[in-house]
């Protein structure tokens, strides 16, 4: 069965515009070659209204928040709508219990309002709905008066920080547990998911390799960012925070005294001030437009990832490290992540502590055009177009499942 000319709802967390590329949107644009997509983007909260006044995001908004009839931005593909809600009141900072659980209620029911308006003026008569890691309204779903043919919790992370655990572990169980459908971007995720919705699946992030190949271009400048730093440039790409293990970064600095570190990316605002950042040879350049990446790590000698051994990461499957492979540079990571190795065979240094750390890096300078052609091929097989076609096949596989039962 294939999943073509179909509807699609997908309320996501994150939001259309976000500084990086976002696995959510990614997987949209790809759904909406051959289906019709309505992307609901995370609602702004009053909080947000007020705050991010006369931004680029809000003037983007603003003529859709107060607007049922003028609800939705029309991108540049054509099945591609972006639904933009009401703003809803502000409630992360209430504490779990009554009267938080009857605030989500009214924020659902401002965002199913404005759904069942859409849904009726564009004549939709049936569609699949997916969550996409919005766990913080697990039952929007149950107030839509047409009700999806397949409802689908698309769990891109595990929840991590202070402010997603507050109310996210209760709300996401809520929601796994009322979906026909899961998928998730790691196994240790799956798994977990699995014990509240047996029907769960795996479908691994990817990248688009496409746009990452730019970085081979000798024609393309490497960043004027990077123009200061003195090479060989070892490099990270993405956002900076508790995912890191600054530890290893700190011992990283001092073992290699003769490279340059360069983070670029969103810092949050708890490791903004990090000590690791005080060394000599490291250097933080905040955030860049996506568009820029090729440009970003054409500069890069080694791409990295830093990342802490834990319960957590062993549930991350970045997006960044095939975005690395598909621009050719040599790449080293932390063995965060056991999963890894088995779709990036010995393309990728995976290390166990500094030393082996260190050690890579060294290395990955004395690159060859073989190991290079050995990454390339390893990213071919890791774009989104291949995750896309698994994910259209769990869908429409589920879809005739739930009509014959």
């Amino acid at each position: 069965m294939e999943l073509k000319n179909r509807h699609i709802v997908i309320f996501s967390q994150m939001q259309f515009d976000s500084r990086l590329e976002s696995t959510n949107y990614t997987m949209a644009k790809h759904l909406a070659i051959d289906n019709y997509v309505y992307y609901v983007d995370r609602p702004y909260t009053w909080k947000d209204y007020i705050q991010f006044k006369n931004t680029p995001g809000y003037k983007a908004r603003k003529p859709h928040f107060f607007s049922p009839q003028n609800s939705f931005i029309q991108t540049e593909i054509p099945n591609l709508k972006i639904i933009i809600t009401p703003p809803v009141p502000s409630i992360n900072s209430l504490p779990e219990g009554a009267v938080y659980r009857l605030a989500v209620k009214v924020n659902e029911r401002i965002v199913a309002a404005r759904l069942n308006k859409i849904i009726k003026s564009l004549k939709i008569k049936d569609y699949i709905f997916i969550n996409s890691y919005a766990f913080y309204y697990p039952s929007l779903h149950r107030l839509l008066k047409l009700k999806p043919l397949l409802k689908v919790y698309h769990c891109v992370d595990p929840l991590i920080e202070e402010y997603q655990i507050r109310h996210g572990l209760i709300s996401e169980d809520i929601l796994v547990k009322d979906m026909d459908l899961v998928i998730s971007t790691s196994k240790e995720l799956r798994n977990a998911k699995a014990k509240l919705n047996p029907n769960s699946y795996f479908v691994p992030n990817a990248a688009d390799i496409g746009h990452s190949q730019k970085a081979l271009d000798p024609a393309l400048p490497v960043a004027d960012i990077l123009s200061d730093i003195p090479k060989p440039i070892i490099g990270y790409f993405g956002n900076i925070e508790r995912r890191i293990d600054y530890n290893l970064l700190t011992q990283l600095l001092e073992q290699n005294p003769d490279k340059n570190f360069v983070f670029v990316g969103p810092v949050g605002k708890d490791y903004e001030n990090n000590p690791a950042f005080n060394a000599p040879n490291i250097f933080k350049k905040g955030a860049v437009p996506y568009e820029q990446l090729p440009a970003v790590l054409k500069g890069f000698d080694v791409a990295i990832i830093p990342f802490k051994k834990d319960d957590v990461s062993s549930s991350i499957f970045p997006l960044k490290l095939f975005e690395y492979l598909g621009s050719g540079r040599p790449v080293v990571i932390t063995d965060f992540n056991e999963d890894l190795e088995e779709f990036t065979g010995d393309s990728v240094y995976i290390c166990k502590n500094v030393d082996e750390f260190s050690a890579a890096l060294n290395l990955s300078l004395n690159d060859t055009p073989f190991l290079q052609q050995k990454r390339l091929k390893i990213a071919a097989q890791n774009t989104w177009e291949h995750r896309i076609t698994e994910i259209k096949s769990l869908l429409a596989t589920n879809l005739n499942n739930k009509r014959k039962s």
